[in-house]
């Protein structure tokens, strides 16, 4: 399990079931172009255990939540990006 260090920025960290970072689902829920909502993986096996959202569309995580057994419950819910911000990606792309 991995827990990310604390910043003064972002004092709220979570600990995930993984070091390893897959994102599963990035969408853009607004349609301004930016990744509003991401779901991840971090340990490897498919599953998600990480879900990450922005909710004022500044580009930016606001919360973050950790399905730690992965039972579809969130075990722990923090303001920010506790301490795991999302990659750089290009632009989410629309079809």
């Amino acid at each position: 399990m991995s827990q990310a260090p604390e910043s003064a920025e972002n004092p709220e960290t979570v600990e995930t079931r993984g070091d390893e970072r897959v994102d599963l689902l990035r969408a853009d829920t607004n349609n301004d172009g930016r990744t509003d909502v991401w779901v991840v993986d971090t340990d490897g096996d498919g599953k998600a255990d990480l879900f990450q959202f922005d909710t004022d569309g500044d580009g930016e995580v606001d919360i973050t939540m950790v399905d730690i057994d992965e039972d579809g419950t969130p075990d722990e819910v923090v303001d920010g990006d506790g301490g795991l911000p999302p990659e750089q990606h290009s632009p989410t792309v629309q079809v």
